[in-house]
Formats: structure tokens, C-alpha cells, sequence
């Protein structure tokens, strides 16, 4: 049973999954952060161009 514990203990078998796990939810929650905060801006953007582009009829 000891000789288990220390097994486990040394097992770095799943480590880089949990690394890039959370970098990915990192990345993730800055990015909501990032598009939260500026979403509305974006959002006045695109309006305003599309209103300055001039429309065709056929």
C-alpha cells in the first residue's frame, strides 16, 4: 500500500492535460471579459458602417 501511495505521488501522467485546461480557461474567461466590455462598442461600429455604405436597388 505504501509503495501505491508513492506511485501515485510520482505519476505526472495527466498533469500537462490539467496545464492546458486551465491556460484554455484563462484564455476563455479573458476573452468574455474582453467582449463583455466591449461588445457594445463593437456593436455601434459595425451599425455606423453598415449605415455609411451605400445601398443599391435593382
Amino acid at each position: 500500500m505504501k509503495e501505491m501511495l508513492k506511485q501515485f505521488v510520482r505519476d505526472e501522467r495527466g498533469v500537462s492535460a490539467i496545464e492546458y485546461g486551465l491556460i484554455a480557461g484563462l484564455i476563455a474567461a479573458g476573452l468574455v471579459g474582453v467582449l463583455t466590455t466591449l461588445g457594445g462598442d463593437i456593436k455601434d461600429l459595425f451599425s455606423s458602417i453598415a449605415t455609411a455604405l451605400p445601398t443599391t436597388t435593382k
